[in-house]
């Protein structure tokens, strides 16, 4: 075994890899960028060296994690005698593996020739070809030109999806239904496949409707013997990027279990595989609750991952070894066959025992399209209890960047069967408090409540056809963009809801809603900072606490004026039920608790008791207690000043205060035809010039984040009168890049003054 090894990532992966070194006696080596320095993986590991330009501050991965120069650097400077390159990055990059191997190194991984022949798609499927392992019908050609994917795509006919051959995690994939859409389609998958792997050579398969995507683990040691851990599920995607996977898949029979793990080993063997990899297939969906069919499925191979996985935590958990049933470390045995040691068990001795599922849990934003967020990290609360598994890469004060991948932590669930994992899953999500970032981790909480999940109905199209379809079978209930008006004159907006029109408190008949309580929770949050701490004394000046209090009277409503990103403003009055007199008005024996009443916009008047503990405030309103995860984000700048964050059941959302003033004079400089950074990004195309007369719908711009390309285009016809992004620049979210003046307006002659 090695004395020291030097891990050449970041985030949960090298935290994964760190902790099997430190448990097996080996020295780590951590490497990182200016923006990680501080980051968990750095702290955890015994040794760590920074990546980045000598002269200047550069975070990018093209000037920090993927320079093998530096790597290789910091694993001299270090005295590590092997680098394992995690995921991602320059794990699937024979370059590299032969770098460490020219600088003495051991690359922790297959040999370069395995990885160079199975990232080649193209070449990996005429090798497991020859294996005989069954292959999806598609182009033939070693690097067809667009005219030969054309007639590829004529020939097994529509739809064919398009694949990056150097590409990898369905970045670059284009499904393509229309032949009038196939070159528009082909020119797309190169330019992010060029910008991505250097390399624009694509592929053209045929596409298999309802396809399920399964893929088996294979292990192999260097003296011959190469075994596979069975199945793992892995058809719950978005935009071809997994975000749930299981282990093992209800689809399959004994039969086809076994066909598919017989076919992952000949497509290792074929290639000279050791260490530990993934041979990817996609099966025709097939109902799983039909009557049981006896023999062996179709499968077809897609490609091999020659690198740990995502989601290897789930074969970690389902898979037994030997008669006591042990579990397997896939990281150990990565590291124990890459120091040359034998694999100790055989293929018989490997069953699954339970079922284990696995949830994603990235930086994005399910309200917008799942387009990339960003921020710090205010709060963070990760699930235990029985069966449950958190491979994370982040702690409170993480600032997550658009620099790198998106995703923070894995959770993962294990069962006795797959009801049980469901339900702990699904429980152990919402239990998961993330504030300050914007995350899915709701999203896959309600995805796993799916009837076709919990059946098992599964494919690849599921999630996008349900988005499309039954968008009330994944929204979140609490989301700001549920919320109907509380009344009809809401529609005149926050300004003008402080007070209803006949000057009437009308009393709920019905329960608030969902919505409405995280309206009222951020209000009610608010409202308890402003209360004073206890005067040593024991009396507190009636006019500093937000009672409302005043001689002779009812107490006063206090209004908070309050914003969710993409909605419009709202105002939630709050008045004391206890503060009729001077003596409950400067009584703090409750401490942050507060009997009131409470009104959204021009709304019923609803009966409410806020108690704030720590972080977290309960809610409990009409008789029902509803508790929020709370956070205030005062970084210095924010515009708007202080923003709250409420987190439950997964979800959270920053309430901004909202100042009608402030907005309008906003408003007044603003041009309805400027276009802003939807997320935090990298442009990476620029399609347009100042001055430049434009159609509605033409691409102006390509934004890149976190593997995802966004399209900004016209919003009219008009003409281009800003133009404030550049080709390489970095953007926030919300920058301003370009603005088309409408048509109409860009024609009006200049007004003449005297």
């Amino acid at each position: 075994m090695f004395d020291t090894v030097l891990v050449a990532n970041r985030g949960e992966i090298a935290l994964r890899v760190i902790r099997t070194l430190r448990r097996l006696g080996v020295r780590s080596v951590a490497v990182f960028s200016d923006a990680d320095a501080d980051a968990p993986h750095v702290r955890e590991a015994d040794v760590a060296v920074r990546l980045g330009p000598v002269d200047r501050s550069d975070s990018s991965a093209a000037e920090t994690y993927l320079r093998t120069d530096q790597i290789l650097a910091a694993a001299r400077r270090t005295g590590a005698q092997a680098v394992h390159p995690g995921y991602g990055f320059l794990a699937e990059n024979p370059g590299f593996a032969r770098a460490c191997a020219d600088a003495g190194l051991v690359f922790i991984g297959p040999p370069p020739g395995a990885v160079e022949l199975m990232g080649d798609k193209i070449n990996a499927k005429e090798a497991v070809r020859a294996a005989g392992v069954p292959v999806v019908p598609g182009s033939q050609a070693t690097a067809p030109t667009d005219d030969e994917l054309v007639a590829a795509a004529d020939e097994i006919g529509y739809p064919v999806l398009l694949k990056p051959s150097a590409g990898g995690g369905g970045k670059g994939m284009r499904l393509v239904r229309d032949r009038a859409d196939l070159p528009t389609e082909i020119a797309a998958a190169r330019r992010v496949a060029r910008t991505a792997f250097g390399d624009d050579t694509l592929l053209l398969e045929r596409w298999i409707d309802r396809p399920r995507h399964i893929e088996v683990q294979v292990l192999a040691d260097a003296r011959g013997t190469t075994v596979h851990l069975g199945e793992r599920e892995c058809s719950l995607q978005r935009r071809h990027q997994k975000l749930i996977e299981e282990a093992p898949s209800v689809l399959l029979n004994a039969e086809t279990r076994a066909a598919m793990g017989a076919a992952a080993v000949r497509a290792a063997e074929s290639c000279g595989y050791t260490g530990a990899g993934t041979v990817e297939f996609i099966v025709p969906g097939i109902d799983p609750d039909a009557p049981a069919s006896e023999g062996v499925r179709d499968f077809f191979f897609m490609e091999m991952n020659t690198r740990l996985q995502v989601e290897h935590p789930v074969t970690e958990l389902a898979v037994a070894v030997g008669p006591d049933s042990a579990r397997l470390d896939l990281v150990e045995w990565q590291l124990r066959v890459a120091a040359g040691e034998p694999l100790t068990f055989t293929q018989s001795d490997i069953s699954f025992l339970g079922h284990a599922i696995e949830a994603r849990i990235c930086a994005e934003d399910p309200e917008r399209d799942f387009l990339p967020t960003g921020g710090r990290i205010l709060t963070l609360d990760e699930p235990r209890g029985e069966g449950i598994r958190v491979d994370s890469g982040v702690t409170p004060g993480t600032v997550v960047t658009s620099a790198y991948d998106p995703m923070l932590a894995k959770v993962i669930a294990y069962g006795p069967d797959r009801p049980t994992a469901l339900r702990r899953l699904r429980a152990a999500l919402a239990d998961t408090r993330i504030l300050g970032v914007t995350t899915n981790t709701g999203f896959l909480r309600r995805l796993l409540a799916h009837p076709d999940v919990v059946a098992g109905r599964l494919d690849t199209g599921l999630v996008e056809q349900t988005a499309q379809q039954q968008p009330a079978l994944l929204a979140a209930p609490y989301s700001p963009s549920s919320a109907v008006p509380s009344n009809a004159t809401a529609a005149a907006g926050a300004t003008n809801a402080a007070r209803p029109a006949d000057g009437t408190d009308t009393p709920a008949t019905e329960p608030p809603s969902p919505a409405h309580l995280l309206y009222y929770a951020a209000a009610l949050a608010r409202h308890l900072e402003l209360t004073p701490a206890t005067d040593p004394g024991g009396w507190t000046d009636p006019f500093s606490l937000p009672s409302g209090w005043r001689l002779g009277g009812a107490p006063a409503w206090t209004t908070h004026r309050l914003r969710a990103p993409g909605q419009d403003p709202v105002s939630v009055r709050i008045r004391s039920i206890t503060a009729g007199n001077v003596a409950d008005a400067t009584d703090n024996s409750s401490g942050l608790t507060r009997e009131v009443e409470l009104r959204l916009d021009a709304g019923p008047v609803h009966r409410a008791r806020a108690t704030l503990a720590g972080d977290r405030l309960h809610l409990t309103v009409d008789g029902l207690q509803t508790a929020f995860a709370l956070a205030t984000d005062t970084t210095p700048g924010l515009a708007a000043g202080p923003v709250t964050w409420l987190g439950i059941e997964g979800d959270a959302w920053p309430l901004h205060a909202y100042d009608p003033a402030v907005e309008s004079a906003a408003g007044a400089g603003a041009h309805h035809g400027a276009l802003t950074a939807p997320m935090p990004g990298t442009v990476t195309v620029v399609k347009t010039t100042a001055g430049e007369t434009v159609r509605k719908g033409q691409p102006l711009l390509v934004l890149e984040a976190m593997k995802m390309e966004h399209v900004i285009a016209a919003p009219h016809d008009g003409v281009v009168a800003e133009l404030r992004a550049a080709a390489g620049a970095t953007v926030a979210m919300e920058d301003l890049l370009v603005v088309v003046t409408p048509a109409e307006e860009a024609a009006e002659p200049a007004e003449v003054r005297s």
